[in-house]
């Protein structure tokens, strides 16, 4: 004959792990299933989501081109400028600025402080309503995208993310 006894903590072992199962199992139903790249699978509703930019495996100029396509600019096939930058360690008022429109738009260059990164600047060739001359500045780090901006470099400018403004 065998004796099989329970105390409280052994009760309350199987209670937790009831819960975990229980929580594993509402995410799993839940939160939507992303393919490798991270986009949402082509048979996925995609009526409630917004379009997917992809930030990742910038290696080139068509890529940056393409890139900055992904949000409707069109840009000179060639890049104005080439420049490397280093991210400065501490962010004074105007690159703290600067940061908050990069984190506006998902980005953040906090993450990449005292890292030397690539700017490429281009010229817009078809921004609404604005007569001037409009530059898209794309900022890489290891042919990822990590910050950038479209803006103009007159005294009465603008700049803002990569987004199209109203």
């Amino acid at each position: 004959m065998f004796i099989y006894s329970l105390r409280a903590s052994t009760l309350k072992f199987f209670g937790v792990v009831c819960v975990a199962l229980v929580s594993l199992i509402t995410l799993i139903v839940f939160i939507p299933t992303y393919s490798a790249d991270g986009t949402m699978p082509p048979d996925t509703d995609t009526s409630a989501q917004t379009v997917s930019i992809n930030y990742e495996k910038v290696k080139d100029n068509e890529d940056r081109i393409e890139f900055l396509s992904q949000f409707g600019w069109k840009v000179d096939d060639e890049p104005l400028e080439c420049v490397e930058v280093v991210i400065p360690a501490e962010f004074d008022s105007v690159f703290a600025g600067y940061n908050e429109i990069q984190k506006a738009q998902g980005l953040d260059l906090g993450k990449y402080k005292k890292k030397t990164v690539t700017r490429y600047t281009y010229e817009v060739e078809n921004y609404p309503g604005y007569s001037g001359t409009v530059h898209a500045n794309v900022i890489l780090y290891r042919n990822r995208v990590i910050g950038g901006d479209i803006c103009t470099a007159d005294a009465d400018g603008f700049i803002h993310g990569f987004e199209k403004q109203n």
